[in-house]
């Protein structure tokens, strides 16, 4: 069984973006800029965002946040995205999700213009992902792409299970396993009203495992010899941390690792290539590699 540094590969395509960011300035080109935009104090997304900045930094990009309380009105928000639409000094932008109850979630990604939608949310690039053409991927999906071919994991051809059918993960990352030019798989989809997942599991060379619950696969869903990728970040009680909780994977690890031929860890396996993809996207932007530039 080989374990899946996430971490490992994500310093690594840090350092690469960092290497190209100083042969970019030095080639009198413009240093790359993010900006975020953050609404009220919830813990993970602090943490998180917070992180992307940190990345920012290893990166050599300039990076700037946007911050509201939890009172902020949809109006005074779309707003600010029209702001960071209109700066050509911004390459590429998130607002961090969730969102408060009383902002439209789809509106808001709506408004983002799509050539500086890093996080690939935007229907644009949702469509153009879909049928393969250059554009900003999900974070997520992405870096479970790299991670796979960064260890040489054979992809084409084989059975490839996803557990999960959201839009963030589950449907680009089936999307991408099926198309030839990135994962060339046959794909299955289980969800929450799927028949005898443990079956199709069995069945899969590489299960993907983002359905956001805590050691939902159990050994006797493992096919001998498969790939095993978690995407799982559920916060469990855990008296015995400082914190009080711990990060669960969907995959029961230590029952699932010694069946595997490659499987990622929770934490330390997607979960530092998300925001590692979120980078190589503002880098796309910031050399306008997928859309002319301008605003539209």
């Amino acid at each position: 069984m080989t374990l899946i540094d996430g971490k490992a590969v994500a310093a690594t395509i840090k350092a690469e973006i960092a290497a190209e960011v100083r042969e970019m300035i030095a080639a009198g080109l413009k240093r790359p800029h993010l900006a975020a935009i953050l609404i009220g104090h919830d813990g993970g997304s602090e943490t998180y965002v917070r992180n992307k900045m940190l990345a920012c930094e290893a990166c050599g990009f300039h990076s700037s946040l946007v911050r509201f309380e939890e009172t902020v009105t949809e109006a005074e928000l779309l707003d600010s995205i029209r702001q960071l639409n209109d700066d050509p000094d911004v390459d590429g932008f998130i607002v961090q999700l969730p969102l408060p109850h009383h902002i439209n979630k789809q509106r808001i990604i709506e408004a983002i213009d799509y050539r500086k939608d890093v996080d690939g949310f935007h229907p644009i690039n949702v469509g153009r992902m879909a049928i393969g053409l250059p554009c900003f991927l999900s974070a997520t999906p992405r870096g479970i792409l790299e991670l796979l071919r960064r260890y040489d994991i054979e992809m084409s051809g084989r059975k490839c299970v996803v557990l999960g059918r959201s839009n963030i993960v589950g449907k680009p990352m089936s999307q991408l396993m099926m198309q030839k030019e990135h994962g060339d798989t046959t794909v299955t989809v289980c969800h929450s009203h799927s028949r005898d997942i443990a079956a199709e599991c069995r069945q899969a060379d590489i299960l993907i495992a983002a359905i956001g619950k805590p050691g939902f696969v159990t050994a006797d869903m493992i096919k001998p010899g498969a790939v095993v990728i978690d995407v799982g970040t559920t916060r469990v009680p855990d008296a015995t941390r400082k914190s009080g909780y711990r990060l669960s994977g969907d995959v029961d690890f230590d029952n699932v690792a010694p069946l595997c031929s490659y499987i990622s860890p929770v934490p330390g396996g997607v979960g530092p290539m998300t925001i590692c993809m979120l980078m190589l996207n503002t880098l796309a932007a910031a050399r306008h590699e997928y859309y002319p530039s301008g605003n539209s």
